[in-house]
């Protein structure tokens, strides 16, 4: 699995796991597609910001590879 906390390792329309910030504590991941990015570093230690396709805001823990 990809590290989430380099942008390179993301594209637009990833599905990956993200924290939210609500949920940092307990470290509950939720799955959904990367609509835009919110992190403008090439790299985060937490992870880089996305917006998903469904307006949730986190940071991204794994991305999650497509089967072929």
């Amino acid at each position: 699995m990809l590290s989430g906390k380099i942008r390179k390792n993301i594209a637009i329309g990833d599905l990956v796991e993200l924290v939210q910030k609500q949920h940092q504590r307990s470290g509950e991941l939720t799955e959904g597609i990367v609509k835009k990015f919110l992190t403008k570093s090439q790299n985060h230690p937490h992870g880089i910001k996305v917006m998903l396709t469904d307006g949730t805001v986190g940071r991204v823990q794994n991305i999650i590879e497509e089967e072929d």
